[in-house]
C-alpha cells in the first residue's frame, strides 16, 4: 500500500510544494492524504487544491484551549489514516496528547542545525551568534520543543554580508532538498523510531543526524 502523508502547514507551504513535486517526479513513493492548516488564508493551501489534495482548515482561535484544538486536529487527520504526520511550517506548539497519539510517526523540519537555536527567529539568532554555518534539520517530534531525535541536516555557509532574509532564502532551498529525501526513507520503510531510538535500515542514526551532502548509501 502507498505510504500516506498528512501535512500540516500555517503559511506559504514551500516545503509542501517541494514534497508534491517529489511525488510527481516519482522520487517520493507516497501520497498526500490531506493538508491541514490552522490559518484559513494559508497560501500553501493553493498548492494542495491545484494538486487535487483534500484540505482541512481549523482556526485555532475558535477553540477554548490548545488541548481542544489538538483534539480537533487529531479527529480530522485520523479520518485520512496517515502513516506519517508531516509538520511543514505548522506554527503551533503541540500538546503532549497530540505527540503521543502520533508517536514514532510525527516529523518536523526546523530551520537550524539542532540542537542549536531551538524555537523561533533562528536565522537572526545564527547571525547574532556569529555562526559560520547554519541550516535545517528534520527530526522526529517528542514532548520537548525541537528536541526529538534528529534524522538529517542540510548546511549552508553564513556570509559576512548576510541578512536574515538572504540567509533564510538559502536555508529554504536546502529544506526543499532535505525533507523529500527523508520522507523517501520513511515511505520505503527504511526510517523508523522505536524504543531503540531513530534508525535507518535497522542501524542507529548518529546523534546529529545524517548530513545531506554526505548521504549514506541509497
Amino acid at each position: 500500500m502507498t505510504h500516506r502523508l498528512a501535512i500540516l502547514i500555517s503559511g506559504k507551504g514551500s516545503n509542501l510544494q517541494a514534497i508534491i513535486a517529489a511525488i510527481s517526479a516519482g522520487t517520493l513513493p507516497a501520497e498526500i492524504a490531506v493538508v491541514l492548516s490552522n490559518q484559513t488564508n494559508a497560501g500553501g493551501l493553493n498548492y494542495a487544491v491545484q494538486a487535487g489534495i483534500p484540505t482541512v482548515t481549523l482556526d485555532h482561535r475558535n477553540y477554548a484551549s490548545r488541548d481542544h484544538f489538538d483534539q480537533a486536529v487529531i479527529a480530522e487527520l485520523d479520518r485520512f489514516q496517515p502513516d506519517t504526520v508531516v509538520l511543514a511550517g505548522f506554527m503551533r506548539i503541540l500538546t503532549p496528547a497530540f505527540v503521543h497519539h502520533y508517536r514514532n510517526r510525527l516529523l518536523n523540519i526546523h530551520p537550524s542545525l539542532l540542537p542549536l537555536h531551538r524555537g523561533l527567529h533562528t536565522h537572526q539568532r545564527a547571525l547574532d551568534a556569529g555562526d559560520s554555518e547554519h541550516g535545517c534539520s528534520v527530526h522526529f517530534v517528542n514532548d520537548e520543543l525541537d528536541g526529538g531525535p534528529v534524522i538529517a541536516q542540510a548546511r549552508v555557509a553564513v556570509h559576512a554580508n548576510d541578512s536574515e532574509e538572504t540567509l533564510s532564502n538559502r536555508v529554504h532551498l536546502r529544506e526543499h532538498e532535505l525533507y523529500p529525501r527523508v520522507l523517501q526513507w520513511r515511505a520505503t520503510g527504511r526510517l523508523t523510531l522505536d524504543s531503540q531510538g531513530a534508525q535507518l535500515d535497522g542501524q542507529p542514526i548518529p546523534a546529529n543526524g545524517f548530513d545531506l551532502d554526505k548521504w549514506p548509501a541509497e
